[in-house]
């Protein structure tokens, strides 16, 4: 049973959401919207919800770190039930491809992510054991994993008591993608001392201490693999696949019968066609995997094999992980405006790179089966959904309007009329307030949560002119500056942002840049240090967006807000206003000399909402206040302890056990991967790897430094290369 544990109860807008929300996916809603704004408790709310339903749920947020960061809150919300992470393991992913015009094959390079893949095969297995399980996902969550019947099949219970050989569990845990090591001892890895065996599960931190006594299970224990301390005596246990991959060797062996009869065809093909290079290099390529997979059971790239080795017939949909969901299962789009697009075009895209590959004979043409799912395909498996959104699209507006018609027709949902009791107060629209119109009160499906429970309402929006912006971007920054809040300044190009970076240092304002072309690092190091207030405005471009939570920001500057496109639609003015959000003295200042579709719209959509948000505060005695939140510690000052470790270290060479120090950072780089502190991780794994550098005597390594200004570029008479615009 889900147990939804929080300091706090719903209050603002949050309740009468959760029960509207409630109520729809009782009456059998198929599609409904929460349209929250910036702050309002979206996730708590939907946590409420996922409490009142008791049901198996998949949020599905559109990048990585977005859904890290609603994993840590369900987490948080749900501590006693299982909240498992389903991402892309890949830290680096570079897929193969082929460019014709220059006879160029790209081989892939991947880095994997250990502890990524770990989360994923327990998201797996989780939903197997059991039904009190949020699993937040990417959209990698369409892409094809292994046959689900495959998987449930290559499951090996045990229980004390039981008959069953060591010879027996050995032989299993080798099917199911298991490998012996009696040195080293990693996940997916068993080791044997005498009648007992220890492996360490694909999907879990702790150990499994099996304990033979004849031709029985005498004992069976879970334990801390680092350490050997016995956690904890089992009376049975269930071991899941050490892989995603996994089917029985009666259809690994068909399923290799199959890929040589596609392979004879198709160098046929080749051949018939005058293809003589494309026929040996399909045939080399096929005929080493094929060697790998008859010898060890798996091979690299073994997920091109997938549709033989689940005996799908061609052009199937792939099994994902949305089927291991149960029937029952509730989805969430978060973010469902980047979210729904995202989904819609990764199928087309990943054909487009196979085919050239299938044509110039690097894949048989069963790799094409390899796939995300297109979006018929993924809406076939769609259950019951939630958007969730600041800004929802057209699409999922519609499609909750057109599910609210149909219960409306079946008599599962009243008239507005009779349902709310009152009269409708949607404002009508004009051409002054942007054509603007409120959602109807629950009755289309759209679930408004405007009102927030701290009272902050939406930023003041000020217009000024283009003529002067600098200028008076300047002056405003100075004024929040001594004030000790943030500044986020948006622009039009990579360019831009970085030159305005470089003036506005030069004239004495702490500032960075972050754009698309940042590390990954970088950028999380840099949104640390501006809440830290180790700068004070952040330029960026389009990464000021959707899942940005910086409470310390005060002013939004948009320069150049009348040149309408994707970067000044209303959907990214509202949402890049959004981030001003969450402070008292929240301000956004819109640079323009004329006022576009996109700006009138944003500005109607902004009065309704302060306007609501005032009233209520007024009718409920409501003080504003802005949002704090605990800083996390910073890459910066993790490097500084590193620093300073090392250089104890190097006095100290020799007064200390150099191994227990690593199994110590090792037991932290651990701790921080489960908490998903990823980078603080890979600090820890810098030190074990330069302790290890230190004992064999081998130089330092090369350093990094995270989030570091570029150095202000100048002419010869020493004034700005950029002449800022006036």
């Amino acid at each position: 049973m889900f147990e939804l544990v929080a300091p706090y109860s719903p209050a603002g807008d949050q309740p009468q959401a959760i029960e509207k929300l409630v109520a729809g996916l009782q009456a059998n809603a198929a599609h409904q919207v929460l349209l929250g704004v910036t702050g309002s408790g979206k996730t708590f709310t939907v946590a409420n919800v996922i409490q009142r339903i008791q049901r198996p749920t998949l949020v599905i947020s559109h990048n990585k770190t977005l859904a890290a960061q609603l994993y840590a809150e369900f987490k948080s919300f749900f501590p006693r039930n299982a909240v498992e992470y389903f991402v892309s393991y890949f830290d680096y992913y570079q897929p193969e491809a082929y460019i014709p015009r220059s006879d160029t094959f790209i081989e892939k390079d991947s880095s994997r992510n250990d502890e990524i893949e770990r989360l994923r095969l327990s998201a797996m297995s989780s939903l197997f054991a059991r039904r009190d399980v949020i699993v937040v996902a990417s959209v990698s969550c369409i892409y094809g994993i292994g046959s689900k019947e495959d998987y449930e099949a290559m499951v090996i219970p045990l229980r004390v008591g039981m008959a069953f050989s060591r010879e027996q569990l050995l032989s299993r845990l080798v099917d199911i993608q298991y490998s012996r090591n009696d040195v080293a001892f990693e996940r997916a890895q068993f080791r044997v001392r005498g009648d007992t065996v220890e492996l360490r599960p694909g999907y879990t931190e702790d150990g499994l201490r099996i304990e033979f006594f004849g031709e029985e299970i005498d004992r069976i224990t879970r334990f801390e693999p680092l350490t050997g301390e016995v956690l904890e005596q089992l009376e049975a246990v269930v071991i899941y696949p050490g892989k995603q991959f996994v089917t029985t060797n009666e259809k690994l062996k068909a399923a290799i019968l199959t890929i040589r009869e596609e392979l004879g065809d198709r160098i046929a093909w080749f051949e018939k066609h005058g293809k003589l290079l494309e026929a040996q290099r399909i045939k080399m390529r096929t005929e080493f995997d094929l060697e790998m997979m008859e010898q060890l059971g798996f091979c690299p790239g073994i997920e091109n094999y997938s549709r033989h080795i689940a005996a799908r017939p061609p052009g199937s949909r792939p099994t994902t992980l949305i089927d291991f969901m149960p029937e029952d299962y509730l989805l969430v789009m978060d973010e469902s405006h980047v979210s729904v697009p995202q989904i819609g075009g990764m199928a087309a895209g990943d054909r487009s790179r196979k085919t050239v590959l299938v044509e110039h004979g690097f894949r048989l043409p069963s790799a094409l089966d390899n796939r995300p799912l297109n979006f018929e395909e993924f809406q076939s498996l769609q259950k019951q959904t939630i958007y969730v959104s600041a800004t929802p699209a057209p699409r999922e507006l519609g499609w909750a309007k057109e599910s609210a018609r149909a219960r409306r027709r079946a008599g599962d949902l009243q008239s507005p009329s009779v349902a709310t009791g009152t009269t409708q107060t949607t404002q009508p629209t004009s051409a002054s307030d942007g054509g603007y119109k409120p959602p109807a009160r629950g009755d289309d499906g759209v679930v408004e949560l405007v009102v927030r429970p701290t009272g902050l309402v939406d930023p003041t929006i000020t217009l000024k002119p283009l003529k002067g912006q600098i200028d008076d971007l300047i002056e405003e920054c100075r004024k929040r500056v001594e004030r000790k809040e943030r500044v986020l300044v948006t622009t039009l190009t990579k360019r831009t942002a970085e030159e305005l970076t470089d003036y506005l240092r030069d004239i004495g304002i702490n500032v960075r840049y972050l754009h698309s072309e940042v590390d990954a690092l970088e950028r999380v190091e840099i949104i640390r240090a501006l809440r830290k207030g180790q700068f004070d405005v952040l330029v960026g471009i389009n990464l000021l967006r959707e899942g940005l939570d910086l409470p310390e920001v005060s002013l939004v500057a948009i320069l150049d807000a009348d040149k309408e496109g994707f970067l000044r639609s209303e959907t990214s003015l509202i949402q890049t206003a959004g981030r001003a959000a969450r402070h008292l003295h929240g301000e956004v200042i819109l640079y323009a000399d004329v006022q576009t579709d996109s700006m009138k719209r944003f500005l109607a959509v902004s009065k309704y909402r302060r306007e609501k948000q005032l009233a209520y505060n007024a009718a409920h005695g409501i003080t504003p206040r802005s949002v704090t939140r605990a800083v996390e510690e910073s890459l910066s000052s993790q490097k500084e302890e590193r620093a300073t470790a090392e250089a104890m270290l190097n006095e100290a060479a020799g007064d200390f056990d150099v191994t227990e120090t690593i199994r110590e950072l090792e037991a932290q780089m651990i701790e921080a991967s489960n908490n998903l502190e990823f980078e603080k991780a890979a600090l820890c794994r810098d030190q074990i790897n330069e302790l290890k550098r230190m004992v064999s005597g081998e130089a330092p390594s090369k350093t990094f430094t995270y989030g570091k200004p570029r150095k202000a570029k100048a002419r010869k008479d020493g004034t700005p290369k950029w002449t800022p615009r006036v």
